[in-house]
């Protein structure tokens, strides 16, 4: 089992509390100052969980530089109240950043629930037809 601190614990406890300000903010027709609350919470929270240098590092890597241009530029679009333009640009960002989870996240998806994990290889078996 992963020990992780008690930084860390707060750190995820205010990520969480991102995500939800986000939702929220998209619930009530994308509210510009839950959303502006929810990004800074979960920008804050994922530095205090893997720190100030691995995040530093993580969101300027060359290979990541578009999406994080992209998602940090929506943080920004977003905090100066242009709400969906910013959320739009973020989640592209986001897409962009992640790419290379997708595979990691479907794989343990399927090792989990055996109901998707026969939906996964059917769907990796059509993608190699094509």
């Amino acid at each position: 089992m992963i020990s992780i601190s008690e930084w860390q614990k707060f750190g995820l406890g205010i990520v969480g509390f991102g995500i939800f300000f986000i939702l929220l903010g998209i619930l009530l027709y994308f509210d510009p100052v839950l959303l502006a609350f929810g990004n800074i919470l979960f920008l804050c929270g994922l530095t205090i969980i893997i720190g100030l240098k691995k995040t530093f590092w993580f969101f300027f890597q060359r290979q990541k530089l578009k999406g994080s241009t992209f998602f940090l530029g929506g943080v920004i679009i977003v905090i100066l109240r242009w709400p969906i333009l910013g959320m739009t640009l973020e989640f592209y960002g986001s897409f962009a950043l992640f790419r290379g989870f997708f595979p990691v996240i479907s794989g343990f998806l399927g090792s989990c629930i055996p109901f998707l994990s026969s939906l996964f290889q059917r769907q990796q078996g059509t993608r190699s037809m094509v």
